[in-house]
């Protein structure tokens, strides 16, 4: 089994990595293509993978084939593929807003088409990705593609219709957690901590509680209303986030992201 990546950036070696380190794919079966020398020479060096220039070579006998370009570049990469591509190979896009029948328009109906929404926590193998697939996709390629992605975190399959919202919930989103972080620590630094302490306490808070989240099998709201002792200190902070309308604020902020989405 031989796979390729178009696309060598930040998301594409994390994934590469994740991979690697599963077992899903060895270094000497995986190709990857990039324009940057600089990006080629990268993942050579670190990841010991094949490289290439060419996006059409790249392509040319590989059974999976992962797309990490930009969404604003796949008009000139997708004619690559489409005209390397076999009708037996499985395509992963990752680009949000590009969906499933834009994808079969500029690479063939018969092509075998998955999306994916993953996140730069898989940069430290706690990706968090949203799966749809079109019809031609079997279900045997579809279990690999669920365990190349599950290689560097956790992988869900969705409608398609709901790939806006896990733009918007999972692909943005550690954006919104490291602002909160930021912030956390910022408040501490006010306090008197020092600032390395505190961004250390802010970031083992946040991923506490979504241990918390996912082990206990709790509601969030459950959890919050433990720690939220009467007339006690953290009460008092809740009280300040909703009257800052916290919680319509960052709804609203995930609308606009998947809003964009559905734009691109």
């Amino acid at each position: 089994m031989k796979l390729t990546v178009i696309g060598l950036g930040n998301m594409a070696t994390a994934m590469i990595s994740g991979i690697i380190k599963a077992g899903v794919f060895a270094p000497h079966d995986i190709t990857g293509s990039d324009a940057s020398s600089s990006q080629i020479q990268k993942a050579e060096s670190d990841l010991k993978i094949n490289t290439t220039d060419s996006n059409e070579e790249a392509v040319k006998g590989s059974d999976y084939v992962i797309i990490a370009v930009k969404p604003q570049i796949y008009e000139t990469v997708l004619p690559q593929i489409a005209s390397a591509r076999s009708k037996e190979q499985v395509i992963i896009s990752i680009a949000p807003g590009k969906t499933l029948s834009y994808l079969e328009e500029r690479l063939g109906k018969d092509a075998k088409i998955v999306r994916i929404m993953p996140n730069t926590p898989a940069l430290v193998g706690e990706g968090c990705t949203g799966v749809c697939r079109n019809t031609n996709v079997s279900d045997d390629e579809f279990d690999l593609v669920m365990k190349i992605l599950t290689s560097f975190g956790k992988a869900y399959e969705v409608a398609e219709k709901m790939m806006d919202a896990v733009v918007a919930v999972s692909g943005s989103s550690p954006a919104y957690v490291f602002m909160l972080i930021e912030a956390m620590a910022d408040g501490a630094v006010a306090e008197g901590l020092d600032r390395a302490t505190a961004i250390r306490m802010a970031a083992q808070a946040v991923l506490g509680s979504a241990k918390m989240v996912l082990e206990t099998g709790k509601h969030p709201g459950e959890l919050k209303d433990m720690v939220c002792s009467p007339a006690g200190t953290t009460i008092e902070a809740v009280a300040v986030l909703e009257n800052g309308a916290f919680r319509g604020t960052v709804i609203d902020a995930m609308s606009a992201c998947a809003e964009k989405s559905r734009q691109i």
